[in-house]
């Protein structure tokens, strides 16, 4: 069976990203300023249940200034936080070669309310897909089987049908282990080579 459909992990996908960007803007605005490569890991709960949407854009913040001291405006962390991706600009060129095979695609991805703002406001290519599952609408996180079987009702596609790319090997594995063929995202050359072994891409 061809698959039918194409489902796209954001981060370290189709964007690249450091929170250490954001940490090393926010750790001069608190009183007892962290090491930035730690500031995350500090507060690691707290971006989880944004991610999960158990809190909102506001509490994420409150939270994050009640833990840290933070004294800039809920604007400034915004701005700070949000600002810290890259396009991946192979692999947004390998989506829109895609699309013009008229093959559905969807991304799949653990994030949060301000980043993915962020991303629709910046990068054109995100509004370049069939559909979207993120973690934060849904409250659960991949490898979650709830959130898989969301793509799988969202794109009307199961199994062998489903071709899944993502950087990290629990999430990969979660979605071989419904029938999905998943791929282990490492370069855009690789990527592309896998993809034309399913016959998705032409060889050049």
């Amino acid at each position: 069976m061809k698959p039918s459909v194409l489902v796209f992990d954001l981060g370290k996908v189709l964007v690249d990203f450091d929170y250490l960007i954001a940490a090393h803007r926010i750790a001069p605005l608190c009183p007892v300023s962290p090491d930035p490569a730690k500031f995350f890991n500090q507060h690691a709960d707290l971006l989880i249940n944004y991610e999960l949407g158990k809190l909102s854009t506001r509490q994420f913040f409150d939270q994050v200034k009640a833990a840290s001291g933070f004294s800039g405006t809920q604007a400034e962390f915004n701005s700070f936080f949000a600002d810290i991706f890259t396009p991946i600009q192979p692999m947004i060129d390998l989506q829109g070669e895609l699309r013009k095979t008229k093959l559905p695609t969807y991304i799949f991805s653990n994030t949060n309310d301000l980043a993915v703002e962020h991303i629709r406001n910046r990068f054109p290519f995100f509004s370049d897909f069939d559909g979207y599952v993120l973690s934060y609408e849904h409250g659960s996180m991949k490898p979650s089987a709830k959130l898989y079987e969301i793509v799988e009702r969202a794109s009307g596609r199961k199994g062998a049908e489903i071709v899944y790319i993502d950087d990290r090997p629990e999430n990969v594995e979660a979605g071989v282990a419904r029938g999905w063929n998943g791929i282990l995202h490492q370069s855009p050359e690789a990527t592309r080579a896998a993809l034309q072994k399913l016959g998705l891409l032409n060889h050049v």
